[in-house]
């Protein structure tokens, strides 16, 4: 019986602590704090799957439309001709003899000057609620090749073959190419066929383009040769350049009004145009680059050396709604401490299952938040999201709390923190500097606000409570 009495009075004195001691119901905050990340980290990865699914369907998309552009051209090929000698032996005559073997091998030459503006045409291209920016683009160069300098590697001239010289144009997305590949140098025209042993599956890998054989009076072996070429694509996320003339001047407009200039060059000027859009240029010299202006025997890999711009969408729905699941663990913190510090001070009991429901509930934002983005706009889902929970949690609270003065209180505190949140994530540039500001004024009035607590109230009560059992 007596130790019956002993137990009771033990459990009595717990129930007592969790409902009196301010250090119980933070140990129980944080405990439900850290079990409702267990959800949210399951969230977060359920955005991240979603975000895979639409980059498949992204992909798809700009695959039938046309993929990204990377273009360098054109390119002067000349044959040459170099002698092996090797030593054989004959078996008849019992003797060895020297065979000399003529192998071709080919020089390539940058233009002396090269011009190129492009006029793109974007858009944004949907498919249920994925989205990727696409475009139409035309594309002009002009230029000219100067003399071939074949001195440096002491080919003889008699040893090169002129009649045989052609030029290449380096792309990719030949399935975007809407128009015929033609190129005028010299005032005549020349047609382009694909290389089919250059062709490969990977958008990084360039695709050739080489023309007919060059007439002998069109190829630059007196004086300076001018060309000029047209090309029309459909294409997506980019459109790049590498700047292989002396000097290459490069002039791109567009209707797009996010745009992302890319690459080891940065624009020489660019202003905004009056549709929203953009007018960029780039000015390269040939000593602004580490690259000759002719190889011999092997034309390398130049796209380390490209620039151009992209055409993004800044942060799509996915991406938004990932950088709002980031902050969920700063909103179950911030809603817990507001009803600690209602509890606290207005001595007003809250159970821990009733802190977990409003937990749960804040849970569910996320979960609201990309279900209803997948059929909306991520303004409207987070709108309906936001509001829904507000309003669960305000009349939640009002049972608990018994009257409306501090449930209106927390559904305005939680309003005005569902609407800090979606500044930011609307924000790329100065979306740390306002969160640092906006979590340093919170700090500063839980700060105020918690002045009034007796953080000493612990020790007080655990001692009357001793007292009292003694």
């Amino acid at each position: 019986m007596e130790t019956h009495q002993t137990e009771k009075n033990n459990g009595t004195k717990v129930a007592n602590w969790f409902k009196t001691s301010i250090t119980a119901r933070m140990l129980m905050m944080g405990a439900l704090i850290l079990l409702l990340m267990i959800p949210l980290t399951l969230i977060q990865k359920l955005i991240k799957e979603r975000e895979i699914r639409q980059q498949g369907v992204v992909s798809e998309l700009n695959d039938k439309w046309g993929n990204s552009i990377l273009l360098y051209g054109p390119i002067l090929k000349v044959p040459y001709k170099t002698y092996e000698e090797t030593v054989k032996y004959n078996e008849e005559m019992k003797e060895t003899f020297k065979e000399n073997r003529t192998i071709i091998k080919y020089a390539y030459f940058f233009p002396k000057k090269l011009d190129i503006t492009a006029d793109v045409k974007a858009s944004s291209k949907k498919r249920n609620n994925f989205e990727t920016a696409v475009f139409t683009s035309d594309i002009a160069a002009s230029g000219t090749f100067e003399t071939p300098d074949f001195s440096s590697k002491s080919i003889a001239d008699a040893d090169i073959v002129w009649e045989k010289a052609t030029l290449l144009i380096k792309t990719t997305n030949l399935k975007g190419l809407k128009s015929e590949v033609k190129l005028n140098l010299n005032g005549n025209e020349y047609g382009f066929e694909t290389n089919f042993n250059t062709i490969n599956k990977s958008h990084t890998k360039l695709e050739e383009l080489e023309s007919s054989f060059i007439a002998l009076a069109d190829i630059p072996k007196t004086a300076d040769r001018s060309f000029n070429f047209k090309l029309m694509y459909n294409g997506s996320k980019s459109i790049q350049f590498i700047p292989i003339g002396k000097v290459t001047n490069v002039q791109m407009k567009s209707d797009w009004k996010d745009p992302k200039h890319a690459g080891n060059f940065i624009t020489q000027s660019e202003r905004e145009t009056e549709n929203g859009g953009f007018e960029a240029n780039w000015k390269l010299l040939n000593t602004n680059r580490s690259f000759s202006q002719q190889f011999f025997k092997v034309l390398p890999n130049l796209n380390q050396y490209a620039f151009g711009t992209e055409f993004i969408i800044p942060l799509d729905e996915y991406q938004k709604s990932e950088r709002s699941a980031k902050y969920g663990f700063l909103v179950i913190g911030l809603t817990f401490l507001v009803f600690f510090l209602i509890q606290t001070l207005s001595k007003i009991p809250i159970h821990p299952f009733q802190y977990l429901m409003i937990g749960i509930a804040l849970v569910m934002f996320y979960t609201l938040l990309i279900s209803i983005s997948e059929h909306s706009s991520f303004l409207k889902a987070y709108l309906i999201a936001g509001t829904a929970v507000i309003v669960m949690i305000t009349l939640y609270s009002k049972s608990i709390l018994k009257n409306w003065k501090f449930p209106v209180f927390i559904g305005t505190s939680l309003t005005a923190l569902y609407g800090f949140i979606f500044v930011i994530i609307q924000m790329e540039n100065y979306a740390l500097l306002v969160g640092s500001i906006g979590l340093f004024l919170i700090l500063g009035i839980v700060m105020f606000v918690s002045r009034k607590i007796d953080w000493g109230f612990d020790f007080t009560q655990n001692s009357k409570l001793t007292t009292h059992n003694s």
